[in-house]
């Protein structure tokens, strides 16, 4: 892998979570959220820094909760997000060294992914400039309208379950964000901005396990599987 710089996002709100507090500092197997998610980047030689986007105001409590408790030493710069995740991740990338030629970007809710995943994903982006983890969708999609009518069934076959981490050449990043905000246009991942700016980007398979923790459902399951990949380790 290249010399890699991570930017994490975990500036979300957590509404669905309604746990009255930002989810990524909800306790999971002893820790928070989000020491599970950034001590996958402490644990990878060929990511060198990260650049953590938490919520304005919530610096001190990353610092106290997270960072230095468990000595989080790869977490080089501390952003305050914006209103959107499109604004999180701009800010972040403002904070990337310019020499950097790759980036990941990943959310800071996700804690089960693996070295492996986020190695097969920064291939395809080095080969291609942007690549992406997504698992093929399950279940029959449906579109309804606003009544809630069926209007379509897409096909399966062709559908993505997107997720993180997504790795792209940070010029391009970069270039893609500045088009995707002065137009004003609503994307909710990093791999739709690139899309909508004509950059290339390549699906890699992800995992099932790979989920992001939103709900309450989710931290049961996520403890489930990680109490399991312990016991698999002995």
């Amino acid at each position: 892998m290249d010399d890699i710089t991570a930017v994490v996002v975990a500036a979300g709100k957590g509404h669905r979570m309604a746990a009255g507090m930002n989810k990524v500092y909800l306790e999971l197997a002893g820790r928070p959220v989000l020491a599970h998610t950034l001590d996958v980047f402490e644990r990878i030689p060929d990511v060198r820094r990260v650049v953590l986007v938490v919520a304005p105001g919530e610096e001190q409590i990353c610092r106290e909760w997270v960072i230095n408790p468990f000595g989080l030493t790869k977490v080089t710069r501390l952003v305050a997000g914006g209103a959107e995740r499109v604004d999180s991740v701009f800010h972040g990338l403002q904070a990337v060294p310019g020499d950097c030629q790759l980036v990941v970007v990943h959310d800071g809710a996700r804690p089960l992914f693996t070295s492996e995943l986020l190695r097969k994903t920064v291939e395809a982006a080095s080969g291609c400039g942007g690549a992406l983890a997504a698992v093929p969708v399950k279940d029959t999609i449906k579109v309804a309208d606003e009544t809630g009518m069926v209007v379509s069934t897409p096909e399966r076959r062709h559908l993505w379950a997107a997720q993180t981490p997504q790795a792209f050449r940070l010029p391009a990043l970069k270039e893609a964000y500045r088009q995707v905000r002065a137009k004003g246009v609503v994307v909710t991942d990093d791999a739709m901005v690139m899309e909508l700016a004509g950059y290339p980007v390549k699906v890699v398979m992800g995992d099932y396990e790979n989920l992001k923790v939103t709900t309450p459902e989710d931290l049961v399951l996520a403890e489930a599987i990680l109490r399991r990949r312990r016991e698999a380790c002995g």
